[in-house]
Order: C-alpha cells, then sequence, then structure tokens
C-alpha cells in the first residue's frame, strides 16, 4: 500500500519547496545598482568645458545640468548615445558611456542645487506669462505649466526642470522642435510647431526666471 500525503500536508509541502526555491533564486539575483554620485563628478570633468564642473551657469549656448531630475538626463544621455537625439558633439560624448557611466553621472547632477535665473526683457514677460501658464487656447497650444510645474521644476522621470534654464537654449531647442531638427518628443514638435518665433523667445525669456 503506498503513502498518499494528504492535501493539507501536500499543500504545505508544495509551498515550501516554492519558498526554498524563491530564496535560492533571490541569494543569485545581482544587487539592484545604486548611482553613485561620487563617481558621476569624476566621469563628468570632461563635461565642464561646456557645461561648467558644476553644470551652472556657463555660457548660454548649453544648458544647465545642475539640479536636472536623473532620470531625464540619463534619459537624453542615452538617447544621445542611440542617435534618437543629434547633437555632434553630445552623439561623441555619449557613445562611450555606459549604462552605469550615464547613471551615476546624472545621479552627480542631479544632486546639486540649480541657481536661480532672471528674465531679461520686461517687453515680453507678460506674453511669455501667458504662455507658461495659459497657453494659447486657439492653437491649440496648452500651458507650459501643465507638465513642467508653475515653477519650472518640472515632474521627476517624465518632464525636465525648466526653471532657470538659458533662455537663448531654450529658444534654440523650441526652434528644433518646431522645425523637426530635434526629433525625440512628439509631442513637443507638435506644441513647438504651433508657436512663432517671438512667441518662442517670450516663453523662454520667462522660463529663465521661474524659481
Amino acid at each position: 500500500m503506498k503513502f498518499r500525503p494528504a492535501p493539507a500536508a501536500l499543500a504545505l509541502l508544495v509551498s515550501a519547496l516554492a519558498c526554498l526555491a524563491g530564496t535560492a533564486l533571490a541569494a543569485d539575483a545581482p544587487a539592484p545598482f545604486k548611482p553613485d554620485p561620487a563617481k558621476g563628478q569624476q566621469l563628468a570633468t570632461s563635461c565642464g568645458a561646456c557645461h561648467t564642473q558644476d553644470g551652472s551657469r556657463g555660457a548660454a549656448t548649453y544648458p544647465i545640468l545642475q539640479g536636472q531630475h536623473r532620470d531625464y538626463l540619463v534619459k537624453q544621455l542615452t538617447e544621445f548615445k542611440e542617435g534618437k537625439r543629434k547633437n555632434a558633439i553630445m552623439n561623441g560624448m555619449a557613445a562611450a558611456l555606459s549604462n552605469e557611466d550615464m547613471q551615476n553621472i546624472a545621479a552627480f547632477y542631479a544632486g546639486l542645487k540649480a541657481k536661480p535665473g532672471y528674465a531679461t526683457d520686461k517687453a515680453t514677460v507678460a506674453l511669455g506669462q501667458q504662455i507658461y501658464r495659459g497657453g494659447i487656447a486657439e492653437r491649440h497650444v496648452p500651458a507650459c505649466a501643465g507638465c513642467h510645474s508653475p515653477d519650472g521644476a518640472g515632474i521627476p522621470a517624465q518632464y525636465p526642470r525648466l526653471g532657470g534654464q538659458h533662455e537663448e537654449y531654450l529658444n534654440a531647442q523650441l526652434t528644433a522642435f518646431g522645425s523637426g531638427a530635434r526629433d525625440n518628443n512628439p509631442v513637443m514638435m507638435t506644441i513647438a510647431g504651433r508657436l512663432k518665433p517671438d512667441e518662442m523667445k517670450a516663453v523662454a525669456d520667462y522660463i529663465q526666471g521661474l524659481r
């Protein structure tokens, strides 16, 4: 006569075996990667020529990286490496970076506190504010604040920090989105394509003064 375990005992045995298997798999799984800002600072030394060593208010043609969201920076570096975002300098710089390098560099810049900027054209502040906070309804241009927040802080992992960013850089990116020269964000291409040059410049200058 063969021994057959009771259903309750069999269920308990199966559960115990499953638990042991899960424990073994967990022990074999690699530890999750934790970005290291110190390593990122070392890797970012070469970035300083354009962005300054701390990613702060350098030349207005280059973006301020200080205080930018880590996930957004990783996304942009990845797209530069893959050629989805085109820039002769950045495509070359990103090509040599591993995903861990990107995570470390992004953690370094994200951990810094961004310095404030200032709007420079009093004549266009009202227009810039109107577009940023209310959009342009008749042309289906949404308010920038809806995605980038009222103070320009953005939303981590989704929308970049814009507050305090260089007007010249912002205007150049809006122009590139509008013309299709920058095509790594279809939503921004559509929005920028509905803005006039003077509106782009006005909202870019207004954003420069957000804090």
